[in-house]
């Protein structure tokens, strides 16, 4: 193990002067498309937090980044009645940059898989009552540096995952949700 984890280390020490590392923070909005779970609860749009994104660029053109979000979200359940809810997600995705590393201004086209951990009202992520899906992610947007180390950033992602399935009705969910996020966001980069 140590003999596979000094290779590693070795063939990757080289590029990783290349490489540009990216971690950042950001906050949006989310707008939900096919928004019926089960008859007759329908998922309110909401906010978002992004709480990370980590991204390694290690081609002129080409990256990598991975981040976990917090979405806030309502169900109305008809008649007035709305009950606050969570989903987690999490993402990995390819990003491709129409301009190479250096530019001031980057446009980026994204694409990757991800995960939700949808919550029944009224718990907790860590009391259980979650629906995960996996799903992709697909979007684009722009990263603008504004300082040596400092950028802003500015996307539109659309999350596809199956409906979450709490039991609410025999025939359970169909289709799949659309999570649209329009955000910005802060990044340090290296």
């Amino acid at each position: 193990m140590l003999t596979l984890t000094l290779f590693l280390l070795l063939i990757t020490t080289g590029a990783a002067v290349a490489q540009v590392l990216e971690a950042g923070v950001g906050a949006g909005v989310n707008r939900i498309s096919n928004r019926t779970l089960e008859e007759p609860v329908v998922l309110k749009d909401g906010w978002r937090l992004n709480l990370f994104r980590f991204t390694l660029n290690p081609y002129p053109h080409f990256g990598f980044e991975a981040g976990y979000s917090y979405v806030r979200t309502n169900w109305d359940v008809g008649d007035g009645q709305t009950f606050g809810t969570a989903t987690h997600q999490g993402h990995g995705t390819a990003l491709a940059y129409l301009v190479s590393e250096g530019s001031r201004v980057r446009p980026f086209v994204a694409g990757g898989v991800q995960f939700s951990n949808f919550i029944f009202p009224g718990y907790s992520v860590s009391s259980g009552g979650g629906s995960t899906k996996l799903g992709v992610n697909y979007g684009g947007g722009v990263k603008v540096r504004v300082a040596e180390h400092f950028l802003i950033r500015f996307d539109f992602r659309q999350y596809l995952s199956p409906k979450p399935d709490f039991g609410l009705s025999a025939t359970g969910p169909q289709g799949w949700l659309r999570m649209n996020e329009i955000s910005t966001g802060f990044s340090y980069c290296l």
